[in-house]
Parts: structure tokens; C-alpha cells; sequence
């Protein structure tokens, strides 16, 4: 237990930093060179890719493991002008409505108001200067969020610029603009304690290009699998809803079915470990019985990748249940987080032991 308690605490104190980080949808290039300096001190192999940083344990085929790099921000694209970056005209190629995201727009569009948000450098990430969101409202005529700063008036177009976030803990739960980072800690959380598989992280993922880079490198390397797990969040209305299950599960998205033996193989993984958990796509079937316009089921990175490679790269998903999706109070249970990472050590025959670098 007390072990447990020391992991926590240390994962606790990573993800606190990388919150920290910007890392905005298109512009990720900053955080990787973050993520890279974090993970060499690791006894591991780490690769940089166009959208991509791959690391490789001793056994890299005994597993693998996907995280997402990117986080929603905004961009300047003119005089004054801000727009949501994941959907900004070039990256909207990758989108066609079906996403969860798309169809949050409508829901988030007024939910920034008096938000404090950071410019940087694209590529370094230097620090330009702090703006406080004035109004935010949907153009119907670009399909996207469009914004108003005070106090970003010079920026040129290009700039990106995050939404100014610090993680934050109560009650047993834990809060920030979570997706996509707390799936970044969890697999750098994995490889503390002693992964030796291949750790996928991927940029692009809320704009739908990330299943390409990881295509690309599998491609490259002539490797087929139905091992690979990708991490995410999964929202749900309310924070109460988060306690009817610790983690989320999936047989499928709207693109491709998940493989099912891995799919089982973690259910049983979550049976045989007292951890409670949901198969996300029944929920929503379940609920688009009650609903006049039904939800997507969403297209994820993984289905995706499944469908492009016509089946030759395969998986499942493993997802922490969060609240307040996309926005800079999305809570997750940190009782979901140690099971997420549970369930993980267990699928990568870690065991409970922890293992440490030093």
C-alpha cells in the first residue's frame, strides 16, 4: 500500500508539470522535446518521428502501448483573430462531423469566457505573453470556434496559444484540461515501472491525423500486431456518473470493430483485479434508444488505424471515465487513474512491483 501510495504520489507530481506544458493540437513540437527529456533518464530507446516519438524497451514486440500528445488550444490566424486550432481549415481534412469533438463545439462554445490563456513560439515554445478570453461564439460560415483576447493584440498569425492550466486536487479527484496529458503520464508512469514493450505517442490525435504517424512507423518497420492499446479519456455528463466505473472499455467505434480477444483479455485483466468498468459503445447505444438525434459513437485513433490497415494493425482501447470534457476543469477519480495503471502493469506482466529507473 505504501508503495502504491509513493507511485501515486510520483505520478501525481509528473502529470502536475506536464499540465504546465503547452502542447497545442498542430503545434506539439515544444512538448516533445519535453516529453524526450523526461523520458531519457529512462533505460530505454526513444526515437522523434514527423508527429510521432516512439520508445522502445528491451522486448519492443512483447507489447504495445499508444498515448496521445496533443491538447486543445487556439491560434492566431489574422489581426486579432483567434480560432480553435483543431479546427482551423488545415486540419479539418481528417474530419468530417463524426467526431466527439465536433459534435461538442456547440456545448463548449460558451463555457471560455474570462479564461486566461498563454502565447509561445511554435516550435520552442518560448513564453510570448498572458491574454484573458472576452467572447467566444461559433462562425457558421468557417464551422468553428472563434475567439476574442484582450491583451494578445501583437501576436502574429501562426502563433499558438493554450489555455493557461494547473493541475488540481480534491476530494479524491483531480482536475485540468486532462485529455490528452493524463494518458502521457500514465505511459511514462508504465515505463517507471519498468515497461519494456513500445510506447507510441502521437501528435495530431484531435484533429484526426495522429492514426497516420503511428500507420507510418508500423508501415515503415513491416510490423503487424493486435496487441496495441491506446490510452484516452472518455466523458460522461457528470462527476457523479465517474463512479460507476473505474475504467472504460470499448468493442468498437464508429470506424472499425477493436479486437476482441485483447479486448477481453482486459476485461478479464479488470475481473480478476476487482476493477469495475463499462464498454463505452453500449452505453451510447444504450442511450441513443432514449434520444431523438442519436451520438456517434466517435472515431478514435485506433478504429482508424484499423480500418486503413485492413486489419494488419489491431487493439483495443483502455479509457479513464472523466467529466467537463475538453475544458480546463475535466475531472477524473484518482481511484480510476490507479486502476488504469493496474490494469496496464498487469497486461504488461509488471505485476504489483514497483520499479524504479534509479
Amino acid at each position: 500500500m505504501e508503495n502504491t501510495h509513493r507511485s501515486l504520489q510520483s505520478f501525481l507530481h509528473l502529470l502536475r508539470a506536464l499540465v504546465r506544458e503547452p502542447s497545442v493540437v498542430g503545434m506539439e513540437d515544444a512538448f516533445f522535446r519535453v516529453l524526450r527529456r523526461e523520458l531519457e533518464e529512462f533505460p530505454v530507446t526513444v526515437t522523434r518521428y514527423h508527429g510521432l516519438l516512439v520508445v522502445q524497451g528491451n522486448k519492443p514486440e512483447s507489447a504495445y502501448v499508444s498515448a496521445h500528445v496533443d491538447r486543445h488550444g487556439l491560434m492566431c490566424t489574422g489581426p486579432r483573430e483567434f480560432q480553435y486550432a483543431a479546427f482551423i481549415a488545415g486540419n479539418r481534412g481528417e474530419l468530417n462531423g463524426d467526431s466527439i469533438s465536433e459534435q461538442f463545439m456547440e456545448t463548449i462554445a460558451g463555457r471560455f469566457y474570462g479564461q486566461r490563456v498563454q502565447a509561445h513560439t511554435p516550435y520552442a515554445g518560448s513564453y510570448l505573453g498572458q491574454g484573458v478570453i472576452t467572447e467566444s461564439f461559433i462562425c457558421p460560415r468557417r464551422k468553428n470556434l472563434i475567439f476574442e483576447i484582450e491583451g494578445l493584440d501583437f501576436l502574429q498569425p501562426g502563433t499558438p496559444v493554450s489555455f493557461l492550466d494547473r493541475l488540481k486536487e480534491e476530494d479524491g479527484h483531480i482536475s485540468a484540461q486532462l485529455d490528452n496529458v493524463v494518458s502521457v503520464a500514465v505511459v511514462i508512469e508504465l515505463i517507471r515501472r519498468g515497461f519494456q514493450g513500445t510506447a507510441l505517442f502521437t501528435a495530431g490525435e484531435e484533429s484526426g491525423r495522429s492514426w497516420r504517424y503511428a500507420a507510418e512507423w508500423f508501415q515503415r518497420r513491416d510490423v503487424s500486431t493486435d496487441r496495441l492499446i491506446v490510452l484516452d479519456t472518455s466523458p460522461f455528463p457528470n462527476i457523479e456518473d465517474l463512479a460507476d466505473q473505474d475504467v472504460v472499455l470499448r468493442h468498437c467505434d464508429s470506424t472499425a470493430k477493436f479486437d476482441p480477444g485483447l479486448t477481453q483479455k482486459l476485461a478479464d485483466t479488470c475481473d480478476r483485479m476487482g476493477i469495475s468498468y463499462r464498454y463505452k459503445d453500449d452505453y451510447i447505444n444504450e442511450l441513443n434508444k432514449t434520444r431523438d438525434k442519436p451520438s456517434s459513437l466517435g472515431r478514435t485513433e485506433l478504429g482508424r488505424l484499423i480500418s486503413a490497415s485492413n486489419l494488419t494493425i489491431t487493439g483495443t482501447t483502455l479509457q479513464l471515465p472523466t467529466s467537463s470534457y475538453h475544458t480546463q476543469t475535466e475531472t477524473a477519480s484518482i481511484s480510476s487513474v490507479d486502476a488504469m495503471l493496474r490494469v496496464l502493469s498487469a497486461m504488461a506482466g509488471l505485476g504489483s512491483a514497483e520499479r524504479s529507473h534509479r
